[in-house]
């Protein structure tokens, strides 16, 4: 199984984007890894490096927590990248 369409089953989503950051849901059980490689997939950003993860402790997630557990779904999380 390819992984877009492992993605796609899992209920992964891109659910904010814009020119130099992007948001999405993904199960919380994924790696930075899995999460980048979603991202660079579902919503390229057209730079050479792709998305990156803000990591706790960046300035533009202003005290926010890396991975943000979801409102909505259980076991899922909400992660910001930046171009």
């Amino acid at each position: 199984m390819s992984k877009v369409k492992k993605a796609v089953l899992t209920g992964a989503e891109v659910v904010r984007f814009g020119v130099l950051d992007t948001q999405v849901c993904v199960p919380a059980t994924w790696t930075d890894d899995e999460v980048k490689y979603f991202t660079d997939t579902m919503n390229p950003c057209g730079t050479n490096r792709g998305w990156g993860i803000r990591k706790n402790g960046d300035a533009a997630l202003q005290g926010d927590l890396e991975r943000r557990p979801c409102a909505k779904r259980k076991g899922f999380v909400h992660i910001m990248l930046d171009a």
